[in-house]
C-alpha cells in the first residue's frame, strides 16, 4: 500500500453484506469463495428466494476480489455492470459462492461469480460483473 493510506479489509462484513448473510472465505485478487445461508427472510411474497439477494451476493464477491486485486496500487473497483442469471428457484438452504476473474486489466475488470447448491452442486445463479478501478477515497 502507498502513502499514508491505511489497509482496507475487504473481507469485514458491512451491514448489508451481514444482512444477505454472505459469509466470505477465501478472498484474494484471482478468487473469493463464501457461503450464503438462504430462508425466508429472503423471500418474494411468492415464497422463492428473491433475484436481488443472488445480484448482490454476485456484486460483493466480484468486488471483493477485484478491490483486492488493484488495492496495492491505491485503488479499489467499483462495479459498473452486473449480469445475473438465475437458473433455479430456491427456498431455503446453502448457496456457495466461487467468484474469479475473466480479466483483469489497467482500468476495468471482468469477474464471473457462480452460486451452487451446497447439498448437490447444482448451479443456482451465475454472474459477471464489469467493475472500474478507481483511487482510493483520500488518495
Amino acid at each position: 500500500m502507498s502513502g499514508d493510506r491505511p489497509a482496507v479489509d475487504l473481507t469485514a462484513a458491512g451491514a448489508f453484506v451481514t444482512a444477505m448473510k454472505f459469509q466470505v472465505g477465501e478472498a484474494t485478487g484471482a478468487r473469493v469463495t463464501g457461503h450464503v445461508e438462504l430462508g425466508s427472510d429472503q423471500h418474494t411474497p411468492w415464497g422463492v428466494v428473491h433475484g436481488g439477494v443472488y445480484c448482490s451476493v454476485v456484486e460483493s464477491a466480484a468486488s471483493i476480489g477485484a478491490s483486492l486485486a488493484v488495492q496495492d496500487r491505491g485503488q479499489f473497483a467499483v462495479g459498473v455492470n452486473n449480469n445475473t442469471d438465475f437458473l433455479r428457484p430456491m427456498t431455503a438452504g446453502r448457496v456457495d459462492v466461487v467468484a474469479e476473474p475473466v480479466q483483469q486489466g489497467r482500468t476495468l475488470q471482468l469477474w464471473l461469480v457462480q452460486l451452487t447448491r451446497a447439498e448437490d452442486g447444482k448451479l443456482v445463479a451465475r454472474g459477471q460483473v464489469r467493475l472500474q478501478n478507481v483511487p482510493l477515497p483520500g488518495g
